[in-house]
């Protein structure tokens, strides 16, 4: 192995801390699906999610991209309120849930509800991770790891690009076709 592919691996276990100083990051278990998933409710083609999605947004969301951390609009926010799929308005998480994981990514212990995402092995970039997924859009949110708080013991670790925080009795944000 030459000092190229040394330093990728150690990038690549850095970028997986998170910034905790002593994670586990072990992956959630997830029963890979017997059937690839491929059919959410809420169906556009990319040309549509093209039409209604900023380019970040889209990079995030449809292609998987991840968020700078420290960077993103929502890894530091307190206030109280819900998170949102920024692709589609579908409640995934609550402010009552959140907490400050020290990784720069906005971090949750649980979802707002059973069935709001979906977990699937994630293989990319050298490693096992549980990606976690939009059940309505199937939109990319980020990552849930084993290392969180009680009582679940998990961190979503979640893109601020893939959510839109809100009051509490804000109707869902629709997407803004933009100009």
């Amino acid at each position: 192995m030459n000092l190229k592919h040394i330093l990728m691996a150690a990038g690549a276990v850095v970028f997986t801390a998170c910034g905790q100083t002593t994670p586990t990051n072990n992956p959630v278990p997830v029963k890979p699906p017997t059937t690839p998933m491929t059919s959410f409710p809420l169906q556009r083609t990319e040309a549509e999610w093209r039409k209604i999605l900023t380019p970040e947004q889209y990079r995030v969301l449809r292609e998987s991209g991840t968020d700078r951390p420290f960077a993103g609009q929502y890894w530091n926010t307190k206030e109280p309120g819900i998170y949102r799929c920024a692709a589609c308005g579908e409640v995934l998480f609550k402010s009552d849930d959140k907490f400050d994981s020290g990784c720069g990514w906005p971090s949750f212990s649980q979802i707002a509800a059973q069935g709001k995402v979906v977990a699937r092995v994630d293989n990319s970039l050298g490693m096992r991770r549980t990606e976690v997924l939009c059940a309505n859009c199937g939109s990319h949110l980020g990552h849930v790891f084993d290392d969180g708080p009680a009582p679940t013991g998990l961190r979503y670790c979640i893109n601020s690009t893939s959510i839109h925080f809100g009051d509490t009795n804000a109707p869902a944000a629709k997407p803004v076709e933009k100009k």
